[in-house]
């Protein structure tokens, strides 16, 4: 149920296997897509379900909360299985290595990263999931290769048959609550990926949040191994980054220490916490120290998450854009508003459940926030409150908001160096298809606006 692109995979990869395919999509664009992969469409909400049935369903559709799809509750009815693609892919190769990475906000990054690290020490890899291709549109990989797959909440919820190698959990912050009937909910799906992973598994925690640290706590009380990782400082017995430094104080790491000042895409602690649970997933699959260090230089980061688009000098100013689209929530953009000085802030679009209060730590080097979207003025009565000294533009479109930050970026009084940031806090499905799509639209404007500049320059010096 469901023919997005992980759905699609999904038919695909069971139709070539031999499986007898049911699929459906409430969309036709998604049957249409289906019927042109040669899978036929079949309304599965007419079916009569039975108990030997499994449903497939995509990560969006919920089968529980806030109300179950009406075909997820025809399923669930007669007790039908509930699976999603990460789930089959375990089935299909029990013996692979696993590397499941999950975490309210920096999965993507980490997840990359750890197949960047992999990909450079001679391993064959492939990486998707939740990022990148869909579980099945992977390739199938020898008993030598690595899944590093990255796992969200939804899928969590539907797998039951992997047992990874190495897991790691970055963080929890509120988000997805609606899906998951509440943060208890949520933090429960979370936890999962520790039954997801083999007893002897790697087993790596970030520290930097108390709800994620607690989990740390109560996997250590269930007899895991844990390795606990920290953007913020060293830690005894785990691998933690201090001003730039990562230190492993593992009994294997030796005290090993790396400087972090050369990984241009790993600015910023949120950032730190990502490269220690990166080396500590690596390390634990064998992956020398060295190697490691050296893949975190060349590291190019990911489109959508603190994406350097261009700077321009332009009146006698430097604004530099970056593109952090994929901060769909309030603790990934407290994060990028942390890893900046001097910041013109573009934010908004679907709000999310929790408010802006845990923006408000990271407002330091705000000098001017260009609203959009449906929560324009929820944020600006938030910022009116926690920081009334900074002038708040309701621009209301992204291309409007683009303008009138260069406008403000490009003052008289404005500093000499600033950022331009979008990192909305919000999710994009007001305004755009996706949080890709927003950012793609964020990049088209600044590079005209850039390109308008660098063109004025040329015509003013002739």
């Amino acid at each position: 149920m469901g023919l997005g692109v992980a759905g699609l995979a999904t038919a695909r990869a069971l139709a070539q296997s031999g499986a007898e395919v049911l699929a459906w999509d409430d969309a036709e664009p998604g049957r249409e897509a289906a019927a042109a992969a040669g899978i036929t469409a079949t309304d599965l909400g007419a079916m009569t379900w039975t108990a030997d049935l499994p449903l497939v369903l995509s990560p969006g559709i919920p089968h529980a909360y806030p109300a179950p799809h009406p075909v997820a509750a025809k399923a669930r009815a007669v007790g039908a299985e509930i699976l999603c693609d990460i789930e089959l892919l375990a089935r299909s190769v029990p013996a692979a290595t696993c590397v499941t990475v999950t975490g309210t906000n920096g999965k993507s990054t980490t997840t990359a990263l750890i197949g960047h690290i992999l990909r450079l020490a001679g391993r064959r890899v492939e990486v998707g999931g939740n990022f990148g291709p869909p579980a099945l549109g992977l390739e199938p990989l020898d008993p030598g290769g690595i899944y590093v797959l990255e796992l969200s909440s939804y899928q969590l919820d539907r797998t039951y048959s992997l047992r990874a190698q190495a897991v790691v959990l970055l963080n929890i912050a509120e988000d997805h609550l609606e899906r998951h009937g509440g943060l208890d909910g949520y933090i429960t799906a979370k936890r999962r990926c520790f039954d997801l992973s083999a007893p002897d598994a790697a087993v790596v925690v970030g520290i930097d949040d108390p709800m994620a640290r607690a989990l740390a706590d109560r996997a250590e009380e269930a007899g895991r191994s844990v390795i606990r990782v920290s953007g913020r400082t060293h830690i005894d017995g785990g691998i933690g980054v201090r001003d730039g430094a990562l230190r492993d104080d593992t009994p294997t790491g030796a005290r090993s220490l790396v400087d972090l000042g050369n990984a241009s895409a790993l600015r910023g602690t949120h950032n730190h916490q990502n490269a220690a649970a990166a080396w500590a997933a690596c390390r634990a699959l064998g992956v020398e120290r060295e190697n490691i260090a050296a893949a975190f230089a060349t590291f190019p980061g990911l489109l959508h998450r603190q994406e350097r688009i261009g700077t321009i000098a332009a009146c006698k100013k430097t604004v530099t854009f970056i593109n952090d689209s994929k901060a769909t929530n309030v603790a990934a953009a407290a994060r990028a508003l942390s890893a900046y000085d001097e910041i013109f802030w573009i934010a908004g679009g679907r709000g999310k459940e929790g408010g802006y209060t845990g923006l408000t730590p990271a407002l330091g080097s705000l000098h001017g926030a260009f609203l959009i979207g449906e929560e324009a003025q929820a944020v600006a009565r938030f910022l009116a409150e926690a920081t009334p000294a900074v002038p708040v533009t309701v621009s209301g479109t992204l291309e409007h908001a683009v303008a009138d930050a260069w406008t403000a970026a490009t003052a008289v009084d404005a500093p000499a160096e600033s950022i331009i940031l979008l990192s909305p806090a919000c999710a994009s499905f007001d305004q755009f298809a996706n949080f890709g799509a927003r950012g793609d639209a964020f990049r088209r404007c600044a590079r005209n606006l850039i390109s308008h500049a660098l063109n004025g320059a040329a015509e003013g010096a002739a």
